[in-house]
């Protein structure tokens, strides 16, 4: 199922639940008795899924007024809205480690992004005026759906709500200012996450899926997460020995080779760029960079 949060671009309301259809972009909070929020969903379970599931089936085959929205008349939201933590994996692929000229990690490097850098599909990104080496990341999102503390790698994916699409943006020259990434890593705006989340259900194999960067319209990235280091079950068994992760929480696995980083002739993002990243069966998600 694809699931996404989304807002009238017309009204000032907070963002609502819904799920993409065949039929169209169907708002759950319309009706009666489903469930409307991931947090519900994630409360419920297996339970919760089933009976979302035929609310869904049921409003395809018997759909009433105002239920079904056409896709060109709302206005994307970050799939998660507020995660308690977002965490990415840097380096997690063999060959951008090599174009980054660095060894390949004894265990996953991890640093932190903040809420303020989600961003929506088709929301456009500010690059401020305090840096200027700006790049890109396609990278595989995994949402956590069940509490996981010191999983084995083997239970790691049955924790794993749904996955998405993320675009781990970077100022480089913030970045590299410090040991620490931080900086340059959880700017505003500085992580887009969608455009929908697709549950687990929906993905057999999170390490056999392609990746693909467009800036504007011109492939960057083209790889494969069967390229990782870690594996999406070995970071999150990984993660959850030093910290409980919580429903809801986002991991962004890291990014194949591509990166304006790794190249010899290096031309940085700049406002007017248009940035679309891919990863197979979860969709495209693309941000104008302002």
């Amino acid at each position: 199922m694809e699931l996404l949060h989304f807002t009238d671009p017309q009204s000032v309301d907070p963002p609502r639940f819904g799920a993409r259809t065949a039929a169209g972009i169907l708002d759950l909070e319309r009706m009666i008795d489903a469930p409307s929020s991931l947090s519900e969903l994630f409360n419920e379970g297996r339970r919760g899924m089933d009976r979302l599931l035929r609310f869904v089936e049921d409003a395809v085959a018997d759909p009433q007024p105002g239920w079904f929205l056409d896709e060109e008349s709302i206005q994307y939201a970050p799939v998660v809205l507020q995660p308690q933590k977002i965490i990415c994996v840097g380096l997690n692929y063999r060959r951008h480690a090599q174009e980054s000229g660095m060894v390949l990690p004894k265990t996953p490097v991890l640093f932190a992004k903040f809420a303020n850098a989600l961003a929506a599909h088709q929301e456009p990104v500010p690059l401020p005026a305090t840096a200027v080496r700006y790049d890109y990341e396609v990278e595989l999102g995994a949402v956590i759906g069940r509490r996981a503390r010191d999983v084995s790698e083997e239970a790691a994916l049955d924790h794993v709500f749904g996955y998405c699409v993320t675009n781990d943006l970077s100022a480089r020259d913030l970045q590299m200012r410090t040991g620490q990434w931080l900086l340059g890593k959880t700017l505003d705006k500085f992580l887009p996450a969608g455009p929908v989340l697709v549950t687990a259900d929906q993905v057999a194999d999170p390490q056999n899926l392609e990746l693909r960067t467009w800036v504007n319209g011109e492939l960057r990235q083209h790889s494969n997460t069967g390229d990782m280091v870690f594996s999406v079950a070995e970071i999150i068994s990984y993660i959850s020995r030093y910290m409980t992760l919580e429903p809801g929480d986002l991991i962004s696995t890291g990014t194949p080779e591509g990166v304006i980083l790794g190249m010899a002739e290096q031309v940085w993002l700049k406002p007017g760029d248009e940035v679309t990243v891919e990863v197979q069966g979860l969709g495209r998600l693309t941000n104008p960079l302002i």
